[in-house]
């Protein structure tokens, strides 16, 4: 069963949510691993700052009365035995190493020794950089106890009675560097909950604000679906372009208009079809009726009738047999052509060759009815690129329509006139022409003008004349005054002969 009044799915906000959860926690590790990273760095570089001087300072006040090697070349053990004793008064974690000139420890001052194998020698390019920054830059050194890591150290060259090397000092020795890992340990875990604790409630509001503005378009999309669900057809996405998923957006209003064109279409047709029954019943209607009407008379009297009265009879029964398959005919036609299951197949004909052929069909009926019907022709032959089929078809509606409406001694002429890369196709008469109110009409199924000045006819000719020019992406054009004729008029893209 479908909550209505949801416009989110419990599966979308969980998986919301585990992408905010997921967030804090990875935004949690990072910004305690950087400030831990950080603060120690910060921690070693103010003891390196506050040390730098002490191997200066070792040897200004030391080396001045003493010196660092006995006659004999031997390291003066005395001297930095004093110095042991001066420095664990200051910093119990300062180990003290004197170094030559390549690096090699001659002697150290440490108060506690580990159970590694202390080094030999320390590399001289952290000492070197040291000294020539003069300890403002926070540089890391050998620690000669911990062969793995490297410490922070204070480092000054000394030249005494032919000797040089350097006085390397490690400031923060095992012990300091044990008690700094234990307070560290404590501060960072207080650190790291309380930076987790503030994280996640952090990034719970702005996931909970990001989820609302993130989600906005889409409840109003999910809101504005389910009211045009609901039947409110008229219903768009206001200013889709300023959406956020303005693509959905977009889609919804272009489906929806989609949807409620189709709809009308398929009422037009609906009405369109009721319409079409009622107009054929009644054309059917008529023939049948007269069709029965004789046939009963020929069936009941044809004792007594005479053998002209009974051909007068078939006659008429024949004539309104032909109106019942005309009618047909043109049904089906028009069927097939409001269905577009008609697709046509254009090709190179001359409408002029078409034209004569057409004019020679229509003589005889032209001359029945005492009309002049010619064919106005400029060009000597002019070639169309069309479905040959359905111009035919469709110049014999538009010439008959023209015949039926046009009094005796009156003229009829079908006109080819080149214009350009297009031939102009124009059926005139001078028949009483059409009402200016009606002529927007006239191509409409069944319409035809008022019932007091119409003849017979079926209604689809003109329709169907419609059809055609649409398949061929032409438009048909007509031209009339009351009592002054009409003009039929459409075009057709000429063909030009290689």
């Amino acid at each position: 069963m479908i909550d209505n009044n949801k416009t989110l799915t419990p599966k979308l906000v969980k998986k919301l949510w585990g992408a905010f959860i997921f967030l804090i926690v990875l935004m949690g590790a990072s910004y305690i691993f950087i400030t831990g990273y950080l603060t120690l760095n910060y921690n070693q570089a103010i003891t390196q700052r506050i040390n730098a001087n002490v191997a200066n300072h070792v040897i200004q006040e030391k080396f001045q009365n003493a010196a660092p090697f006995l006659e004999d070349g031997s390291v003066n053990k005395e001297l930095f035995g004093d110095l042991m004793h001066d420095m664990m008064a200051v910093n119990r974690g300062i180990e003290v190493y004197l170094l030559d000139k390549s690096g090699d420890i001659l002697y150290s001052v440490v108060l506690e020794h580990n159970d590694n194998e202390p080094m030999k020698s320390v590399s001289l390019e952290p000492i070197h950089k040291f000294i020539e920054t003069k300890g403002d830059e926070f540089i890391l050194g050998d620690d000669p106890l911990n062969s793995d890591t490297q410490n922070i150290f204070s480092a000054a060259p000394f030249s005494v009675d032919g000797h040089e090397g350097y006085i390397y000092i490690i400031v923060a020795g095992k012990e300091l560097a044990l008690i700094s890992d234990n307070l560290f340990g404590t501060y960072f875990t207080k650190l790291s909950i309380g930076a987790i604790v503030l994280t996640m409630l952090f990034a719970a509001l702005v996931g909970i604000l990001s989820i609302w503005f993130l989600t906005k378009n889409l409840r109003i999309i999910t809101q504005t679906v389910r009211k045009f669900q609901e039947g409110d057809l008229d219903i768009r996405i206001k200013n889709p372009e300023q959406s956020d998923i303005e693509v959905v957006a977009l889609s919804f209003n272009e489906m929806a208009d989609t949807i409620v064109d189709n709809m009308d279409k398929m009422k037009s047709v609906d009405n369109l079809r009721r319409e079409l029954i009622a107009n054929v019943s009644h054309d059917l209607r008529t023939p049948l009726a007269v069709l029965k009407g004789y046939i009963e008379t020929l069936q009941i009297k044809k004792d007594s009738l005479t053998e002209l009265q009974k051909e007068e009879y078939l006659q008429i029964t024949h004539n309104n047999i032909d109106k019942l398959s005309s009618l047909i005919n043109q049904l089906f036609e028009y069927s097939k052509l409001e269905a577009e299951q008609v697709t046509p197949i254009k090709e190179p004909f001359s409408i002029t060759e078409l034209s004569h052929d057409l004019i020679a069909k229509f003589k005889l009926l032209a001359e029945q009815n005492q009309i002049q019907l010619q064919l106005e022709n400029p060009e000597d032959n002019c070639m169309v690129y069309a479905d040959i089929g359905l111009v035919e078809r469709a110049l014999q509606n538009l010439i008959e329509n023209a015949i039926k409406y046009t009094e005796p001694n009156g003229k009829v002429t079908l006109g080819l006139v080149k214009m350009g890369n297009q031939i102009e196709i124009n059926i005139t008469d001078t028949g009483n022409g059409i009402p200016v109110n009606d002529q927007p009409f006239i191509f409409d199924r069944y319409k035809q003008v008022d019932e007091h000045t119409r003849k017979q006819g079926l209604g689809l000719g003109l329709a169907i004349v419609k059809k055609i020019m649409d398949l061929h992406d032409t438009t048909i054009v007509v031209l009339s005054k009351p009592y002054e004729g009409s003009s039929f008029i459409f075009k057709l893209p000429a063909y030009q002969l290689q």
